[in-house]
């Protein structure tokens, strides 16, 4: 059975429902999800595909405090895994993906699937498309 590692880091719920959305989408096509914040992954060698999910912050960036740290720690074992990106955004026009999408992607890692991205809450569409995106780790 495939292995999911959901990892997220959400400020205002908005992130955390996406991995919840995404948990959903690897569990319906027949995988196993874990849901896991940052601090709580130790090591993602046993997981098959890993979704990384981070808000927007300061300028259209990544969590400097609590997310990055783990995914700096975690970088070198994603290009052996299925991997897809989400988050949610307040501001702007999600350039935070685009820049986190061109840098993952620049150290061989394959994205399964577009990122799943959302201006606040998800709404109907955008939660239909997590779980879509879910199913794509399997």
């Amino acid at each position: 059975m495939s292995k999911a590692a959901i990892i997220f880091y959400s400020q205002t719920g908005n992130t955390e429902e996406l991995a919840k959305e995404i948990a959903a989408g690897v569990r319906a096509a027949g995988g196993e999800a874990d849901l896991l914040k940052p601090q709580e992954v130790k090591n993602i060698r046993n997981y098959d595909s890993v979704a990384l999910g981070c808000p927007a912050m300061g300028f259209e960036e990544i969590d400097d405090d609590i997310f990055e740290p783990m995914y700096n720690a975690i970088k070198n074992d994603l290009p052996q895994k299925k991997v897809m990106l989400f988050g949610s955004y307040g501001w702007g026009g999600g350039e935070w993906m685009r820049t986190w999408e061109k840098e993952i992607t620049g150290f061989g890692v394959k994205l399964v699937c577009e990122s799943v991205i959302c201006c606040e809450g998800p709404d109907q569409l955008v939660r239909e498309e997590a779980r879509a995106a879910g199913a794509k780790l399997v």
